[in-house]
């Protein structure tokens, strides 16, 4: 269990929570990563909750795109996963399971690798980023991969699933700070522009922190002392990159740059789950620059849109971030359960 002893009021939270999950029920979010972010959280909430309305809702719409037709996979649609293991967890409806599977049957067997095994990171059909690892594969693949393993006792998949792990840890990670680069072209081995993006750290530190709790007997697994230490070393460097208002920026090193809130999130639910008592004043003071950037109606605020590994930090700063984004409500929900656990 974490050690932070984080002050908030418990009936506040839930009501946040509440409020976070029907609206991003509500946003028509089509099959595919930024739904399965969203919906990795709403999942959250509904364990936090106990709901039944949050998982009626998500077994309907599941249903109907079912019925519609399912997309082609990639490694990003991939992140629907995680909202079909809850749904078949919660439901045992086998169809969810069947799925599921067929996402890790993809991932196993056809999606597009380089080096040492290492999942290419891909959001179409097509081979958009050849030979390059982004930090978003984490969650979208490996973190899935983890959890149907553990679920399965599947050695070779828990195997495959921390053999991600290691070596985004390898090509992403700058081991003279801690922090961590958007992306790195085995091609041309190198991190492209070399910035060290606020949510690709957020991915990295989340993804971590979630691998002690899905493997039991994680001490046995070598890979896991280097999540371990990379995390330790990661957080090291983002507390002190937090801002006055208790947020990350989009280009964690560049003061220049505006303060962005899915990297929050995503960072501050980290060390939640990190559980380094040390930590605890930088929680709090993230929970509370987070409140402050949820609406009345439930949007989180300040998150940035999508964004490719961009030429120069001009790219980054001109990212708008004036819209309601599902990995910004996903990755707030997944912080505000993990503050509840």
């Amino acid at each position: 269990m974490t050690m932070l002893q984080v002050k908030y009021d418990r009936e506040e939270i839930l009501k946040v929570i509440d409020t976070v999950t029907k609206k991003t029920l509500d946003m028509d979010l089509t099959w595919d990563w930024p739904c399965g972010v969203a919906y990795y959280g709403v999942s959250r909430a509904y364990q936090t909750t106990g709901n039944q309305e949050i998982l009626d809702r998500l077994v309907k719409w599941a249903d109907e795109y079912i019925e519609l037709g399912l997309p082609s996979w990639t490694v990003n649609t991939c992140a629907m996963g995680h909202m079909l293991i809850t749904l078949y967890e919660e439901t045992g409806n086998q169809k969810y399971w069947d799925i599921a599977m067929s996402k890790v049957d993809y991932l196993q067997n056809h999606a597009l690798r380089f080096g040492d095994n290492v999942l290419q990171h891909t959001v179409s059909v097509a081979n958009d980023f050849p030979e390059q690892a982004w930090a978003d594969t984490l969650f979208m693949a490996a973190f899935f991969l983890l959890r149907v393993g553990s679920k399965l006792k599947d050695e070779a998949m828990i195997q495959d699933a921390l053999n991600q792990y290691y070596w985004h840890i390898k090509y992403l990670q700058d081991p003279s700070t801690g922090l961590w680069y958007h992306g790195y072209n085995n091609v041309n081995k190198d991190h492209m522009s070399g910035f060290y993006w606020g949510r690709a750290n957020a991915w990295g530190a989340y993804t971590m922190s979630q691998v002690k709790p899905q493997l039991k007997e994680w001490y046995l697994y070598p890979q896991c002392m280097d999540v371990e230490c990379s995390l330790r070393d990661q957080l090291a460097a983002l507390k002190l990159l937090q801002t006055e208002n208790g947020l990350w920026r989009t280009v964690l090193d560049d003061a220049e740059s505006y303060e962005e809130v899915s990297a929050s999130s995503g960072i501050a639910a980290a060390m939640i789950n990190n559980g380094n008592p040390l930590h605890t004043k930088y929680v709090q003071k993230a929970l509370e620059g987070i409140l402050q950037n949820i609406s009345e109606d439930g949007r989180v605020l300040g998150v940035s849109g999508g964004t490719a590994v961009m030429k120069d930090r001009d790219g980054y700063r001109n990212i708008p971030k004036d819209w309601i984004q599902g990995w910004g409500q996903g990755l707030t929900l997944a912080f505000l359960s993990d503050m509840l656990r």
